[in-house]
């Protein structure tokens, strides 16, 4: 055989190795360059995996690896577009849109696959056959292992996304419950809030029973944020006022025209407290023409007369399973002023000192009345409140999601629309940076048997106005003479009159002059 013929046929074998075949797609037909030695392979198979393509230029495959390349660097300065042209805090707020979330699990599953293949194929057009026997099998076994890894981050993508869907599906309904405030986004786009100044939510703990009918709501406190600054009031009502007032013309202010008040029970105690309220309601739905749960919107309605608001919507968390949300970012970090004794047989102890709490203990020193009272207990309930918002940073929160989602899933239940997660979330994040202040109405600034109506609504009229200045200003004494009642507030009924003036000071006694307090106020500077 002549020589040039030798020579185009050993070309042509060279293009066949190289390719699969006589390159006739317009990669080129000269025979590809080869990496020397399994370092190299190894190389280039890293570097494709970080930039894909770059293996097949290596290896000859111009158009392919071109292609390739040009698709990522359009993905990556798109996303580097969206990065800096988007508030993080309205892309936080988009990422709990149903169809984006599916949009990247579907994504995830897809490009994960993609991927693995991606590397699979550039080990192939690296030539590793070329390789010494134990370089094949150096480089087969990494480029395996690289293989794997590449769809790992796919995967877990995939999964965090489906498990985040998954529980915010469950803990949030699609539409707004009656009579609640549909999302006004799709109306205004530039003010979600169509010109609020606040949301209010109702934050509500159930002291949930197997022996007991309905929900009985011990921790009550109202969230009033400023959807411009974050700046937030917490309002804590006691579970034992009495004598509340239903806001005029509902069915419940028809019932009790001079407040709620109910025959003692035979032990003694009283089932007409504010705590109450949410299960009275539910247990007598002919009250409301026969219609059935009707606890939570009267409460709702209840407690934002009480306070001259408007209540938004609620969340009602299952206080045990508060525990267990508490164990799923880790335990909480609290200060115990004192020995925390609870119990049936005052067996259990929370010893005093600064310590991390599990679930468990950190709700017997929330909710515990062994040896104290209901004001103490709402004191250190707003403790753990602070503590799990000063110490659930988005480090924990990422690396322990799917507790977190799994404990929040079985926690919470609301009547926060589903849709309304897009405003809500971004201003969740200004909070959390933002003056968070509390008032508790609890003695001496109340008294809980004999309400004034009047000072509650003015008291949390002055803390909402304080909370909105850019310089808090210093409040006013809370013995000082109240301003004038808005129109409609609660008001004592004509026969309470004489039973107030009779067991509560005109003037408290070491009154606090400013009721307004920060969240962590008190808790023992630990948080």
């Amino acid at each position: 055989m002549p020589a040039a013929d030798r020579v185009q046929r050993s070309a042509m074998a060279g293009g066949v190795r190289t390719c699969g075949g006589v390159q006739g797609n317009g990669e080129g037909v000269r025979q590809a360059k080869e990496p020397v030695g399994s370092g190299a392979v190894i190389g280039w198979l890293v570097l494709a995996a970080l930039a894909p393509g770059a293996a097949h230029l290596r290896a000859g495959w111009r158009k392919t690896g071109l292609v390739l390349i040009s698709c990522y660097a359009v993905v990556l300065l798109a996303l580097l577009a969206v990065s800096l042209t988007t508030d993080l805090d309205e892309l936080a707020g988009s990422l709990t849109e149903n169809y984006l979330l599916t949009t990247i699990v579907v994504s995830a599953a897809l490009l994960g696959p993609a991927w693995f293949a991606l590397i699979v194929h550039s080990f192939v057009v690296l030539r590793p056959s070329r390789l010494p026997q134990n370089g094949q099998i150096l480089t087969g076994t990494m480029a395996g292992l690289l293989a794997v890894a590449v769809v790992v981050p796919f995967g877990l993508v995939a999964q965090f996304v489906s498990t985040y869907q998954a529980a915010l599906n469950g803990i949030f309904q699609e539409t707004p419950a009656e009579g609640q405030p549909a999302p006004a986004a799709q109306d205004k786009p530039e003010d979600p809030w169509a010109g609020r100044q606040r949301v209010n939510i109702l934050l509500l703990g159930g002291d949930a029973d197997d022996n007991r009918i309905g929900v009985r709501t011990d921790s009550m406190n109202l969230a009033s944020v400023d959807v411009k600054t974050g700046n937030t009031v917490l309002f804590s009502l006691p579970r034992n006022l009495e004598d509340v007032r239903f806001r005029p013309g509902t069915p419940m202010a028809q019932r009790f025209p001079d407040g709620f008040r109910l025959p003692a029970d035979p032990g003694g105690g009283r089932s007409d407290l504010l705590n109450s309220v949410w299960e009275y309601a539910d247990a007598h739905p002919e009250i409301f023409g026969g219609k059935q749960h009707q606890g939570a919107k009267v409460l709702m309605e209840t407690i934002g007369y009480t306070l001259g608001v408007k209540v938004d919507w609620y969340a009602l968390v299952n206080m045990w399973g508060f525990a267990r949300l508490i164990d799923a970012i880790g335990g909480v970090t609290i200060t115990v002023e004192q020995d925390v004794v609870f119990g049936k047989y005052n067996e259990g102890l929370v010893k005093a000192g600064t310590r991390k709490l599990k679930g468990a203990d950190a709700m017997w020193y929330a909710r515990s009345r062994t040896f104290s009272d209901d004001f103490t207990r709402m004191r250190r309930q707003r403790c753990v409140l602070g503590a799990i918002l000063d110490q659930a940073d988005p480090a924990t929160v990422l690396t322990r999601f799917n507790r977190i989602a799994l404990a929040t899933k079985e926690l919470i239940r609301t009547d926060i629309p589903r849709s309304m997660l897009a405003q809500l979330v971004p201003l969740a994040l200004k909070v959390k940076d933002a003056k968070v202040t509390s008032v508790q109405f609890v003695p001496p600034l109340i008294n809980t048997g004999y309400p004034d109506w009047v000072k509650i609504r003015n008291v949390a009229t002055k803390a909402i106005r304080d909370s909105e200045r850019t310089t808090p200003a210093v409040a006013a004494s809370a013995s000082a003479s109240p301003p004038a009642a808005s129109t409609g507030s609660p008001s004592a009924s004509p026969t309470k009159a004489p039973k107030q003036a009779a067991k509560q000071p005109t003037k408290p006694p070491t009154q606090d002059n400013n009721p307004a307090k920060g969240l962590t106020e008190g808790c023992g500077g630990a948080l």
